[in-house]
């Protein structure tokens, strides 16, 4: 089984992609991730999040239970528990993990058949475009969501593969078209 690598800037429709293969294809798992800030209205432990203590959440770093974790902004760790990848293995299913480009770069070398995409935009104005439609973020998160994305997108040549993400149905049969005929080079 693989291990499935999803990285792109905030907008470019991960989630939407990663809702759209999990329909379709039965063999594939979302990796749920632990974190230590609260649930947030309608979030269910276990299913969006395994929400954990800063203690625990520090305990599992020493006794390397993760694949990749990063401390977000000061106030909240959250990272990639080792069981995770570990389950989908026992119950032969390919793990899908939606990360940032920190974590995606941790998880570099770590795991040995692992395959990473980076989703692109068609275009920058379009990322903004995606950005403003979702009405979540203010103008400042929004203008600081697009600064980052233009380091990430500077990293984009450091995956497996780059796909732009225009069409949703077609880039989500695209990313499961890479996976199935992934072949790890040595």
């Amino acid at each position: 089984m693989t291990l499935l690598v999803l990285v792109g800037p905030a907008g470019v429709g991960k989630g939407s992609l990663v809702k759209k293969m999990l329909a379709s294809q039965s063999d594939l798992r979302l990796s749920v991730s632990a974190t230590t800030r609260n649930p947030r209205p309608g979030e269910v432990d276990g299913i969006h999040y395994h929400f954990v203590s800063k203690d625990t959440f520090q305990e599992m770093i020493h006794k390397g239970q993760f694949l990749e974790w990063a401390e977000v902004h000061g106030s909240a760790y959250y990272g990639t528990p080792r069981k995770e990848l570990e389950q989908a293995i026992a119950d032969g299913k390919h793990l899908v993990l939606e990360i940032d480009l920190q974590g995606a770069r941790q998880i570099r070398g770590k795991v040995q058949d692992s395959m990473s995409v980076f989703i692109l935009p068609p275009s920058p104005e379009e990322l903004e475009r995606r950005l403003r439609g979702r009405g979540t973020e203010t103008e400042s998160e929004i203008q600081t969501r697009l600064k980052t994305a233009q380091n990430e997108l500077a990293a984009a040549s450091e995956f497996d593969y780059q796909v732009i993400n225009e069409d949703l149905d077609q880039t989500a049969s695209e990313i499961v078209d890479l996976l199935r005929n992934w072949k790890k080079e040595d």
